[in-house]
């Protein structure tokens, strides 16, 4: 489907760093779950003992992006932002879904940038998004595929 596997979205960490229900519980989740993007985002670069380098800066860089983002956004967050990812699933590649919470100031995006088929034939799409939390942009990129229950399901 596509030439090149992606990170683990930023928007995964922030959509699963939200099941937690204690603020300390979501910042390690947020940790976890960018360090983990992180590292999958550094595996792409650099060959031999470059790539372990990359490796191990994209992990430390992505934990400590998670932990920041999973300590910043509340409940009303995670809810606009799990609407305006629903609505990028239908909406046409290239369309920038936007939402925001006036009560915390927090907003971003998710952008639907390609579709295509997975090796099994399921129906992706690779999305860009963006958070804004405290003046602050992070950007991140990554795939979700639909699955025969029509539920969507982000793949590495």
């Amino acid at each position: 489907m596509f030439t090149r596997r992606l990170a683990i979205p930023f928007l995964a960490t922030l959509l699963l760093a939200g099941c937690a229900t204690d603020q300390g519980e979501k910042q390690t989740a947020g940790a976890i779950l960018g360090g983990i993007g992180g590292a999958v985002a550094g595996a792409q670069f650099g060959k031999g003992k470059g790539q372990l380098a990359s490796v191990a800066a994209g992990t430390l860089l992505g934990a400590f992006i998670g932990s920041e983002v999973g300590k910043s956004l509340d409940r009303a967050d995670r809810l606009a932002m799990d609407r305006a990812t629903e609505r990028a699933h239908a909406a046409p590649v290239g369309q920038a879904i936007t939402w925001n919470n006036p009560d915390s100031g927090h907003s971003g995006t998710v952008t639907p940038v390609r579709d295509g088929r997975s090796a099994s034939g399921e129906y992706c799409r690779e999305y860009q998004s963006t958070v804004n939390v405290g003046g602050k942009t992070e950007s991140a990129y990554g795939v979700a595929c639909r699955q025969p229950d029509g539920s969507w399901k982000i793949v590495n």
